[in-house]
Formats: C-alpha cells, sequence, structure tokens
C-alpha cells in the first residue's frame, strides 16, 4: 500500500505554530495548488490543501515560511473525524508533511528578484532537520526556463548517467 503526495503552491496565510498538551510542536497551513486547466470563465482555479507538520519540521515551518511563499510539500493524506458542539460527524483530510522544501527566497516573494534559493526541512527521514541549499556557483542560481522555450544547452557533466 502506498500513501505519498507531493505538492507545490503558496501558502494562503502565515503558518499557526501550537503545542500539545505534551510540549510537542505542531504547525498548521494551506497551500493553494493551481489546477492545470482554467474554468468555464478562463481563470486558473486552485485547491486549498490543509497541511500539518510535526515537532522541529513544525518550528522551521513557523519560523521560515510566510504567506505567500512558494513552497513543495510532500507528505501523506489523512484523514480524520470528530463530532462538533452539534454532535454532527465531520470529516477532515489533511497533509501531514514530512518534507517541506522552501522553493523561493524572501526576497523572491516580497517583489524584489534576486537569487533563488531552495532549502529542504524533513522530519522523520534520513535527512530529518537538514538543510540543503543549491551550491553557489552562479550557474545553479539562474533560471532554467529563462530562455522561453529556445533550446537549453546541457553539457555531458550535467546528466546524472
Amino acid at each position: 500500500m502506498l500513501n505519498r503526495v507531493i505538492l507545490i503552491g503558496r501558502l494562503t496565510r502565515d503558518p499557526e505554530l501550537r503545542y500539545t498538551p505534551a510540549g510537542v510542536a505542531v504547525t498548521q497551513f494551506t497551500l493553494a495548488v493551481d489546477r492545470p486547466f482554467t474554468g468555464q470563465g478562463g481563470e486558473r482555479e486552485a485547491d486549498f490543501i490543509p497541511v500539518v507538520t510535526w515537532r522541529q519540521l513544525a518550528e522551521t515551518c513557523a519560523n521560515y515560511l510566510r504567506k505567500g511563499r512558494l513552497t513543495a510539500v510532500e507528505g501523506r493524506i489523512q484523514v480524520r473525524n470528530y463530532e462538533n458542539n452539534e454532535g454532527k460527524r465531520v470529516y477532515v483530510t489533511e497533509v501531514i508533511a514530512d518534507n517541506v522544501r522552501f522553493l523561493e527566497s524572501n526576497r523572491d516573494s516580497s517583489g524584489g528578484g534576486g537569487n533563488r534559493e531552495e532549502s529542504s526541512f524533513g522530519g522523520g527521514s534520513s535527512n530529518s532537520g537538514g538543510n540543503r541549499g543549491n551550491n553557489n556557483n552562479s550557474r545553479n542560481n539562474q533560471d532554467p526556463f529563462s530562455d522561453e522555450g529556445k533550446p537549453i544547452d546541457i553539457s555531458d557533466d550535467d546528466l546524472p548517467f
């Protein structure tokens, strides 16, 4: 059985950090993910997907993620339910993230341009709590799609095989 999801979207608001009674950090935020087609009015539609992170990853997300930031989330889908005050059963579907990548720096999301930065933070895996940024050589900091459809020059050194 497999329950794995990867999403790329923008935060709809700043993450909300809380602590359980046992002192475990938990962060909730919503990711707006564009659909690959337009609606009847020709407008792009989006899905708003709730994301939950735990422990160190939760604290990292609360410290570094902000509304509007382009973010990649990797995790699993979880469906839980509870009974509300009116006695009705409420079902909640959310993504429990174990890896979050910040796909742009603070400068990029505020409209300042500048170098792109990618940081990855994960929990519960071998890269737990790690921060992997791109190399500092200028070639990795360029937008690979800036040629607007023109052929991209790729050397044999760039290929993984």
